[in-house]
């Protein structure tokens, strides 16, 4: 997950899943209300290699992994949103989680949100050689199903696992008959487990009045086995809720309940305090732009056409942003940076090096493309733009796309956030660095609006 500026820029990105052309209207759904926080402390730096390497390891999950069908329809309801914690500035981590209550009575769990997986997994009490304490500064809670009254073990022949569950990672076991689950990561890392239902709880909000306790039966993953880096206690969470477009992903489950509509919205804030929301439904914003996402992905694919510095387009051929199975652009929360193939992040550099060319002169800074100030970013460096179809522009401001490394001979180190992707690889990245992150649905738009509350 990526960040953003100061603390009036907002950045958002929406998606909702609409199978109908999408306009805004101002109506009084209700809506409900979650909490995202950072999973790194805001006073931990962490280098940008460690963020290269970290998200490096996340590619080739998302990219080697498939994405799932549709699933779950366009019920109309409300909206639920969920406060985020966090800072805009990559350089100290973008990973953000926020708290679900589950079964009945309700315990809080803490869980990683994640736009490249589908599922919402919570590790369960009998979970083999899991973490037992985090270095996040989290108390981790173990899922118990017999402690919730409203739990229920998902069998084999249950519609669930027999219609809904993804084939290739549903497996059932011959002595309990439950309907278990295990999704292997390209990162060498894994979770295996099964499939329960119980009570997901959340705040309502209609009109100007909340009304607390709101609640729905879900199906989510007790994980009962854990391997690779989810096994290490420095970065041990509860789970992972996954707002991908499979049938079993919550944003659908909840959606063909009526409960909400099947979209969702994820903002990181800037400013020093950070922060932002995440909205499981459509934001009420008639000045909100749609750009509409690619039909028939596996991920959460836009279509990026130009990107422009100082209002000048960058001589980029539309080509090749164009989306298939190897290629577009992708917008992914688990991802800290933002990552732009060879044709565009070239030209950028270039242009943006340009731009200040009278005032600093480049420098390489541990394989960053920097430079040093002497004077405002603001006042010196360009703006630049990513120009989406349908009209929807990403104009980002210096501190947007730059990170201070600190200071070198007097003078403030600023480097690209921009990373550039591997020779022979096709796929744009949008994560946390100017991307605040987004949604998605079938044949759905995305929405983009500056410095709008939520």
């Amino acid at each position: 997950m990526l960040q953003l500026p100061p603390a009036t820029a907002a950045f958002m990105f929406i998606i909702a899943v609409v199978v109908f052309p999408v306009t805004v209207v101002c109506s009084s759904f209700p809506a409900g209300v979650l909490q995202l926080e950072r999973v790194f402390s805001l006073s931990e730096k962490i280098e940008l290699e460690v963020l290269r390497a970290r998200d490096a390891a996340r590619h080739e999950r998302i990219l080697q992994g498939g994405g799932g069908g549709g699933g779950g329809g366009g019920g109309v309801g409300g909206v639920v949103d969920f406060a985020v914690q966090g800072s805009s500035d990559p350089y100290l981590v973008g990973l953000y989680f926020t708290r679900v209550r589950l079964g009945t009575p309700p315990r809080e769990y803490n869980v990683q949100i994640d736009t490249g997986s589908d599922i919402l997994w919570i590790t369960c009490n009998s979970c083999i050689d899991c973490p037992r304490t985090s270095g996040l500064g989290v108390e981790l809670n173990f899922y118990d199903i017999t402690g919730s009254s409203t739990a229920n073990a998902v069998s084999c022949s249950d519609p669930i696992c027999t219609t809904m569950v993804p084939s290739a990672s549903s497996q059932c076991s011959a002595e309990t008959k439950q309907c278990g689950y295990s999704f292997q990561y390209g990162d060498g890392s894994g979770t295996s487990g099964f499939y329960v239902s119980d009570m997901l709880y959340f705040d309502m909000i209609l009109g100007n009045s909340m009304i607390a306790n709101s609640s729905a039966s879900i199906v989510f993953g007790c994980s009962n086995y854990q391997s690779g880096d989810l096994t290490k206690s420095e970065r041990a969470i509860d789970g992972i809720f996954g707002f991908g477009q499979q049938g079993l992903s919550v944003v659908s489950q909840l959606s063909s309940r009526g409960i909400t509509p099947r979209s969702f919205s994820h903002c990181l804030k800037g400013g020093g305090n950070g922060g932002g929301i995440l909205v499981l439904g459509e934001i009420l914003d008639p000045s909100i732009v749609y750009s509409p996402l690619m039909p028939s992905q596996p991920h959460y694919n836009l279509d990026l056409q130009s990107i422009a510095v100082n209002g000048q387009l960058l001589p980029i051929d539309q080509s090749v942003f164009a989306t298939s199975s190897n290629r577009g652009t992708i917008i992914d929360s688990g991802t800290t940076l933002a990552y732009l193939i060879e044709e565009a992040y070239d030209p950028l550099v270039e242009a943006v090096t340009g731009a200040v060319s009278q005032s600093t002169k480049p420098l390489t800074f541990k394989g960053n493309n920097c430079y040093k100030v002497l004077v405002s970013v603001s006042n010196l460096f360009p703006l630049v733009s990513f120009n989406f179809a349908g009209g929807a522009s990403m104009v980002l401001r210096p501190e947007d796309y730059l990170v201070h490394m600190g200071f070198v001979d007097g003078a403030a180190l600023w480097c690209i956030g921009f990373q550039k992707v591997q020779k022979g690889l096709g796929v744009t990245i949008l994560g946390g660095l100017p991307l605040i992150l987004g949604q998605l649905n079938k044949g759905g738009k995305l929405e983009h609006n500056w410095r709008s509350r939520v």
